[in-house]
């Protein structure tokens, strides 16, 4: 899981966003998510961005395939579409009532690079899988998603009943009190933040924080879980944010 740097208890630090993460961070929360650079100009301002060094920052993203140049707006990549739909998700995870399984994931594939191997492991914990051991991955199954199709040809998907006990599997394949004490900590850090910058650097940390939950049934939570008090700050966030842009416009 991601950790920012802590100063003291339930304090964080963050680092300063840059140019290119100011605007990664506006374009990822809007929809549909492009900009005429005179908005983006107006936009970062508060930031501290001057817009010879927008313009700069605009320049090597789209060298980098960041963004998509039309005319004079600014978009996202489709790389960066999928890191939007991510995100999206991470803020409104679609659930279903726990009936006690779980997902499976048994890796099946052998004799592959190390960029493939590690290519799976970041598509299993993009589902919200967590591994047992080398191969065997878990997770309740609470997500209406569908099984992506393409990982068929390299590990084969199961719905069991461990013998475990559901509390102690799950305390066992996340860390799940460091989880929630980062997320109160940065709760308290955005009671605390002043500014537009401030205020701005502490919701993309939320944003990669959320990233990382679990997304358990609440009975396999500990107490006082913070996820949902961070998706209702991110979502008032978000409209916040969209409000600015179409003032903006």
């Amino acid at each position: 899981m991601h950790r920012n740097v802590t100063s003291g208890p339930g304090e964080v630090e963050l680092p300063p966003l840059s140019a290119r993460s100011v605007v990664l961070s506006l374009l990822l929360g809007t929809h549909p998510p492009e900009l005429p650079v005179k908005d983006l100009v107006r936009l970062v301002e508060p930031f501290g961005v001057g817009g010879s060094t927008l313009r700069a920052a605009l320049s090597r993203m789209v060298a980098a395939g960041d963004l998509r140049r039309t005319g004079s707006v600014y978009g996202l990549s489709d790389r960066l579409l999928r890191r939007q739909r991510r995100q999206d998700e991470a803020v409104h995870p679609a659930t279903r009532p726990w009936d006690g399984d779980w997902e499976m994931a048994v890796v099946t594939a052998t004799g592959r690079s190390p960029a493939e191997r590690a290519e799976l492991r970041t598509a299993l914990t993009r589902l919200r899988l967590a591994e047992l051991r080398e191969g065997v991955w878990l997770r309740p199954a609470t997500l209406a998603r569908p099984w992506p199709a393409e990982l068929g040809a390299v590990a084969r998907y199961f719905t069991v009943g461990p013998d475990t006990p559901a509390r102690e599997l799950a305390a066992d394949l996340w860390p799940l009190e460091g989880w929630a004490a980062e997320g109160r900590a940065l709760l308290a850090h955005l009671a605390r933040a002043d500014g537009p910058a401030d205020r701005f650097t502490a919701f993309a940390a939320v944003v990669r924080h959320l990233l990382a939950d679990p997304v358990l049934p609440p009975e396999l939570l500990p107490r006082d879980w913070p996820g949902a008090a961070l998706r209702a700050a991110y979502a008032d966030f978000q409209r916040e944010v969209a409000a600015r842009t179409r003032d903006h416009a």
